[in-house]
């Protein structure tokens, strides 16, 4: 390691990150996993009728799905390894928090209208490293 790029090394506040390596897993799935939240998306959202930004899959670590205030929804691409009934979920869950940002009554009742076994699916699902937030 050059001096200068140890100067530099001490003097930075975040450590320099390293990229990850892509798994193989996750390429094989990423199609598959976007196809599969854009069509069950559509399907509950004939129910729904919320509009969303773009749908991205990502290989994350700790998280199943997330959604932004922008309207931006991401998913593991592990929906697309998983039983449909816990992907189905998944995707209701994030299409819920377009209307409702928050884990209140108001949302999971959202939640229910068309996953009425929510209870025991998320409970299921956090018995897995993942978790849904």
């Amino acid at each position: 390691m050059s001096r200068v790029f140890k100067i530099y090394f001490r003097l930075r506040r975040k450590p320099i990150k390293r990229t990850r390596r892509v798994s193989r897993e996750y390429l094989e799935n990423k199609e598959k996993a976007l196809f599969l939240a854009k069509e069950r998306l559509n399907y509950f959202n004939d129910f729904y009728h919320f509009k969303w930004n773009n749908v991205t899959i990502k290989n994350q670590k700790t998280r199943w799905g997330s959604c932004s205030r922008k309207g931006n929804i991401n998913f593991n691409y592990r929906i697309a390894t998983i039983p449909q009934k816990y992907s189905d979920y998944i995707i209701v869950h994030e299409l819920c928090h377009l209307e409702e940002f928050n884990h209140s009554d108001k949302f999971w009742n959202l939640v229910s209208k068309t996953i009425p076994g929510w209870k025991e699916i998320r409970k299921n699902l956090r018995k897995n490293s993942l978790s849904v937030n």
